[in-house]
């Protein structure tokens, strides 16, 4: 496993954004910069310096739109620094090449990518430091919406909604337990956002000529709660899983990596 670390350009100035700064804005653009770091080796071989136009096909080779395992995937997170800055951490099955990724765009960075690798190995008991931005939902059921005095309309039954706030660290501590540790109330501090990000509309309009109009994108955002405190393994080869396969929905958008470290 490695864990990078990408020191973003934010700029000094928060009336007059940096590139690094506008491109945090929209997790759906990081998303697809990260996953340039994983090419193909022919894009490699036939594109050294980056010159030709982005291809999804040509990037994340059993690394993208796939289960996390050990040997595949990658998960991300955006943290915030003081002074404005922000920090990048990507935690992935191979080793990026963050040069090739950042070949057209080193003006998003601050500083060159580090890069290190790590293993994973947990002792019963072990209390350690955590951090996990994550996207808590919940399933409606007729129960769940009799319990809130919904109306039970079958077309909401089934469908994922965020979880309340005055439930969020029970959203936690529920998946916790068959995760292999245990975080208590009173050691975690929960809060609750949202991240926005713009997809590209798939609807494709055709003008007289037959021309295609410019792409649009889609305005959305996601619920994100995070969380910080102090858990304690139960059972080291399942939190070791669920760090590699990461925690709830959402990790395209940078949600669902659990950080470990030292109390």
């Amino acid at each position: 496993m490695y864990l990078s670390s990408l020191l973003i350009n934010v700029g000094d100035n928060p009336d007059h954004p940096r590139p690094g700064r506008l491109w945090l804005r929209n997790l759906y653009h990081v998303h697809q910069r990260l996953c340039m770091a994983f090419p193909s080796d022919s894009r490699i071989s036939e594109d050294p310096d980056f010159l030709k136009p982005f291809k999804p096909e040509e990037f994340g080779i059993n690394q993208v739109h796939v289960k996390r395992e050990a040997d595949s995937g990658f998960l991300f997170r955006i943290d915030p620094l003081p002074g404005g800055r922000a920090l990048i951490l990507v935690q992935s099955a191979l080793k990026p090449e963050w040069d090739y990724a950042f070949h057209n765009a080193v003006y998003l960075l601050a500083a060159p990518p580090e890069v290190k690798s790590f293993d994973l190995f947990f002792t019963r008991g072990q209390s350690l430091r955590f951090r996990l931005v994550a996207n808590p939902t919940r399933r409606l059921s007729r129960h769940s919406l009799e319990a809130d005095g919904q109306p039970v309309n079958k077309k909401w039954i089934g469908k994922r909604v965020p979880v309340p706030n005055n439930q969020l660290f029970d959203w936690l501590a529920r998946r916790a337990e068959p995760a292999g540790f245990s975080v208590q109330k009173d050691c975690t501090n929960v809060q609750p956002g949202y991240i926005y990000f713009k997809k590209p509309d798939k609807r494709v309009d055709l003008l007289e000529d037959g021309q295609k109009t410019e792409q649009k994108e889609e305005q959305s955002r996601l619920r994100s709660v995070r969380y910080d405190g102090i858990l304690q393994v139960t059972d080291p080869a399942r939190i070791k899983e669920i760090i590699i396969r990461g925690i709830g929905p959402g990790k395209a958008y940078g949600l669902g990596l659990l950080s470990l470290a030292p109390p």
